[in-house]
Order: C-alpha cells, then structure tokens, then sequence
C-alpha cells in the first residue's frame, strides 16, 4: 500500500511518495491491482470457504468498500480512521471531518465512551470550551495548561477567546488562568516549585506578584533552596526581591546561633542598618574595653568579614582591631621599632575611621600607651598626635552627655593618655 510521506523506518513494507500527484497515481495503480486479485482465478482453486471468504473481505476492506469497513469495525472511531486510509485519503477540513464523526457515531454508537472519543469530537467541532472541559475533567492541570497553547496556535477564533481579558476572572484571561492554576500546583510540592517560575513569569497580570509570594515563602534556613531563590531572582531581574530574601536568611541565621552566616547574608544584601546593629550587639559582647580574652571568640566572625568591609557597616571597626591588636601584640618594649611604627600606624588609620565607636577611643589609646611612650624615637609626628588630642578633648565634651557609655578602664586612664600624647608631642617638634 502506498504511503504519502518521506520515507519508512527499515524492515515496513510498503512505497513511500513526497508528493500528491505521485501518491495518487500510485494509490490508483494500487487500487488496481487489488480489483484484479479480486476477479482472479485463484478463488476457483481455493477450495476452504472461510479462507476464500476471509481473503475477499480483507480485500474489500482495502478497496474501501463502505459495507466491509463496517462490518469489520467495531465501534464509529474505528469505522472513521479506516475510512480515511482506505476511502478517503486526502479528506481534510474540520468541518468535513466533524460531519463525517456525528455520522458514524449514529452508525456505530458506543454505551461507554472513552474520554478520548469525547475530547476528538471537541477538537473536530472546534468547540474550544469543550476542549477545555475535557482536558481539566480527564487529564488535571498540566494538560489543560498546554492546551491552551495548542488552541491557540491555529485559530483566530479560539485565540480571541482564550486570551481575552475578562472581569470575572479578576481582569485575567482563560490561558493565564489556567497556568495560574498549574503554577500553583508545582508551587505546593517540594520538589516542583522550581519549576512554577517558568509559568508565573509568563503570566503578564498576576504571575510576577505570585512568584515573589513564591520566593518569600521558600524556607531560608536551607542553603540549596536559599541560593536557587536567589538565582530566580537573578534570571527574572527581581533584584529587590533577592536583597530582601537575603535580609530575611542573615537575620535567621543570626537569631539561630549561625552568625557567620547572618553577617555574610546581610553583607550580601547591602543591609548597613541591620549590619551597624549587630556591630552594637558585637561590641556589647565584646566589652566596652576590648580585651583579648573576649575578643578571641569572634575571631571566626571577624576573619569572615575580609580585609575590605566597605559593607559591613560598623563591623569594620572589629576586623580593623583585631589587625591592630596583633600588630600590638608583636611589638616589645624598647625593640623592634618597625613592629611599634606598624602598630602606630594601624592606631591613626583606626582613629581616622569614621566607623570607630567612640566609646572605644579612650580604650583604643589606653592599649597604646608603650607606642606612646615609646623611649627610642616618638612614633607618631605632630599632625598625628594633634589628631589623638583633638579625640581626646571631643572624648571630654561627650562625657559631659547622660546617655555617654562609660569605659571600664582605671581612674588614671585619662590622665595617663593625655600625658603620654602631650609628651610625644614635644617629642615630635623637637624630632621635626
């Protein structure tokens, strides 16, 4: 039997032809033959009668004798595909097709019909709502969902229908409430809501509100669901979104014991509000003194932070310290004046920054007092010890204020700096 396309998978019998004016002369040359073996002498020497008569039904089962097909079928989509391989090759239009399926359907009814029997006379009809009630009833969500696609793709009339916005629907159309629907589907599994994004994003009225809803709800506590939250932020430009995401998991992370993690998070985010409170929190834990013996237990935080801070907010102030505490700490008196220069000079850079509380500044000074008096040569020169005394005399004024935070350090504290600064600046004059 002739077949109208390009070619045939090895070991199918069969001619294929490419184009119609072939594949007719071929159906016919076909047909021709099968008439012949019709009329042939062979039936007078086939002597079983049920091998003769089964031979000759097939045969006109092939000519398409209409009487044959019907009897050899057994219900009217049977009956219908037979008649379009055997009969009528080339039938086409839906309307032709729909007509010839409500006619065989009186010929050949059937008392229980398969959902795809109701769904084939919905597309032949063209009857876009059907269509739909039959995917949503028989198939769920993902199919009504890619239906729509299909509809659409060659028919004005159900392309109208489909995307058209409609009050009662919110404002909505019937495609973009359909994937709506799948959408939230995959959104209530697990595994699946990853998938959600694809279909919300293509929803123009609500999909992008639902998606962040989406996103805001994904647990941060888990770092794989966090960063592939963060990374559907990044493919669907809601960099807004994502900032937040990352405030919400540095602030569990910090409030779970996991402070590393909070402070990476909240330095993700750009988040300097919240970073200069944990600072707050830090040098409270830290004490008002800064002594190594505390400090020690946030040197992991501190490590995280890196040598630049830019967004760590009044975290700096910590990592910059803790360098000075161990330039400090190799420094010995009367030796190594390169260790007490490297020491001094870490002392200005953390007096300079803006980002130094100045309840540490009385502390930070107090520590220093050996490079302040350092007997072998002044380490600071005059514009730098200026700098320390003009501190200092803010530091006076601002203890004048009742909400000022008292350093825990000895009476003579004070007194002590302001003496060793005075004399290393007249050190300094005189060494300049």
């Amino acid at each position: 039997m002739p077949r109208m396309r390009p070619d045939l998978p090895a070991g199918m019998l069969g001619e294929c032809y490419k184009t119609k004016p072939d594949f007719v002369k071929a159906w016919e040359k076909w047909r021709a033959q099968i008439s012949k073996l019709d009329c042939s002498a062979f039936w007078l020497e086939c002597n079983h009668h049920q091998t003769r008569e089964g031979l000759k039904n097939m045969l006109q089962i092939m000519l398409g004798n209409a009487s044959s097909l019907s009897n050899a079928t057994f219900n009217w989509i049977e009956l219908y595909i037979s008649h379009f391989l055997y009969f009528r090759p080339f039938t086409a239009g839906l309307e032709s097709m729909y007509n010839l399926a409500q006619k065989f359907m009186q010929l050949k009814p059937v008392s229980s019909p398969h959902k795809l029997m109701r769904l084939i006379i919905g597309i032949l009809g063209e009857n876009t709502e059907v269509v739909l009630a039959e995917c949503s009833k028989s198939f769920g969500p993902w199919m009504i969902a890619h239906a729509v696609e299909l509809l659409t793709a060659g028919s004005t009339e159900a392309e109208i229908l489909l995307h058209e916005e409609r009050p009662n629907l919110g404002g909505i159309s019937i495609e973009e409430l359909h994937r709506l629907v799948y959408a939230q589907v995959l959104s209530s599994n697990v595994l699946m809501w990853q998938i959600a994004p694809i279909y919300l994003a293509s929803c123009m009225k609500q999909g992008m509100g639902l998606l962040e809803n989406l996103l805001y709800k994904q647990p941060v506590q888990h770092n794989k669901v966090l960063l592939k939250s963060i990374e559907i932020c990044r493919l669907y430009e809601l960099d807004s979104v994502g900032a937040n995401i990352m405030k919400i998991a540095g602030v569990h992370h910090w409030n779970h014991g996991k402070k590393g993690s909070g402070v990476f998070w909240l330095q993700q985010a750009r988040d300097e509000v919240r970073l200069n409170r944990i600072a707050q929190q830090l040098f409270d834990f830290v004490g008002k003194s800064v002594p190594d013996e505390s400090f020690k237990q946030w040197e992991g935080l501190i490590e995280l932070l890196g040598s630049e801070c830019r967004i760590a907010g009044g975290l700096e102030f910590l990592h910059k310290y803790r360098d000075f505490k161990r330039s400090l700490q190799q420094v010995h008196d009367g030796i190594a004046t390169d260790a007490a220069q490297k020491a001094a000079e870490a002392l200005i850079l953390l007096m300079k920054n803006p980002s130094t509380p100045q309840r540490f500044w009385l502390p930070l000074l107090f520590d220093s007092l050996k490079l302040l008096n350092w007997q072998a040569c002044p380490l600071l020169n005059v514009s730098q010890t200026n700098l320390l005394l003009n501190k200092l005399q803010e530091l006076s004024m601002a203890r004048l204020r009742p909400d000022f935070v008292e350093a825990d350090l000895p009476p003579q504290a004070l007194s002590s700096v302001r003496l060793a600064l005075a004399t290393n600046l007249g050190r300094a004059i005189l060494e300049e």
